[in-house]
Parts: C-alpha cells; sequence; structure tokens
C-alpha cells in the first residue's frame, strides 16, 4: 500500500493559532492511521491576489513568479487529501486564504482534474459570526473542483478568540477529530479501490 499524504493549508495571520490547532487536531487522527501530513502556514507567506489574465490555462501555473502561491499550489496537486483552514475576518475567509483560492480556482478551471477525487475538507476558527459563509466559502472551492468533501456530526467550525481558546470548545474539538477518523476512513477506501 503506498503512503497517502494530506496536505493542510492554514490562512490565518497568526502562526500556530486557533486554526492551526484545528487542522493539527485532525491530522493527530490522519497520522494514528498512518498517513502522512504537512502543514503549510500562510501567514508569513506573500500571496498576491489574481491578475484575471489567464494566463495559467495551457500552463497549469501561474504566472506570477515572485510569490509563495506556486510552492503550495503544487503541493496540493501532489497531496492525497487537502484541509483548507481558515479564520473569520470580516465575516469570511482571511485575504491570503481568498487570494490562494482565486488564483489556484482560475488554473483547475482551465485545467480540469488536476484535483479530481481527492479527499477534502475545511476548517474554521470563528470567534462570534461569519462561520458559516467561511466554510461556505471553502467547501465551494473544493466542490467545484470535484473534491470529495468529507464532513463530520457538525459544521467544522471551532469557537474561540485568543490563541488556544478553540480546545474549550469540546463539541467544536470532538468534531475535528471525528473528521480526521472520516477522512482517513474514505481515503483508505479510495486508495484500495
Amino acid at each position: 500500500m503506498r503512503k497517502l499524504k494530506v496536505i493542510g493549508i492554514n490562512g490565518s495571520a497568526r502562526k500556530d493559532g486557533n486554526t492551526a490547532i484545528l487542522i493539527k487536531t485532525v491530522f493527530e487522527e490522519l497520522e494514528k492511521e498512518g498517513i502522512e501530513t504537512e502543514l503549510v502556514q500562510l501567514c508569513d507567506k506573500e500571496i498576491k491576489g489574481c491578475m484575471g489574465c489567464f494566463g495559467c490555462g495551457q500552463k497549469k501555473q501561474c504566472i506570477i513568479k515572485d510569490d509563495f502561491f506556486d510552492e503550495c499550489f503544487n503541493k496540493m496537486v501532489n497531496a492525497d487529501g487537502i484541509i483548507l483552514g481558515s479564520p473569520v475576518y470580516s465575516a469570511d475567509i482571511s485575504s491570503k486564504m481568498k487570494a490562494f483560492l482565486e488564483r489556484a480556482g482560475v488554473i483547475v478551471a482551465t485545467n480540469p482534474g488536476m484535483l479530481k477525487h481527492k479527499v477534502g475538507t475545511s476548517v474554521v476558527a470563528v470567534r462570534r459570526g461569519g462561520g458559516m459563509t467561511a466554510v461556505d466559502t471553502l467547501n465551494h472551492f473544493l466542490l467545484n473542483k470535484e473534491v470529495f468533501l468529507v464532513g463530520s456530526t457538525y459544521w467544522n467550525m471551532v469557537y474561540g478568540k485568543n490563541i488556544g481558546d478553540v480546545t474549550r470548545d469540546e463539541e467544536g474539538m470532538e468534531n475535528m477529530r471525528n473528521l480526521g477518523q472520516n477522512i482517513a476512513w474514505l481515503m483508505k477506501k479510495i486508495d484500495n479501490v
């Protein structure tokens, strides 16, 4: 059996903050099942917005070369599973995550199938409102790119403001652990087919 890998992309401006805690909690369950994980944190990386030029169409890569996008995108394309994570900023995902998804979305739209049949999910750290909007934004990207979306027992959001607060949301954290178990189960089923 080949080694399966999941990449977690953390769109938070805070390194190792609440969103990273959520992704790492899912990772713990994946690692118990022998699935390799890698966390990519966008907080200290430059991700420019999409220029809408469609120059990526034939090249399967963005024409902007002076930021972190290509490296992160290639990790996502080469992984078997994808976790997109963001805190809620202004009732939606972070600007870096939005810029990343816009650019990735254009490449995949002009080159259908690049993410087809990967397993994916989204996780969101939320203080009060906007959680469902953020989850929807991330899930819409995955669904539109032919990724098999994995859910859990409730919406994939956990409440907390300060770093570490999410760990006190017992229901939310249990949802993250169950999410990791569900991802592992589906990835192994797909791999054995």
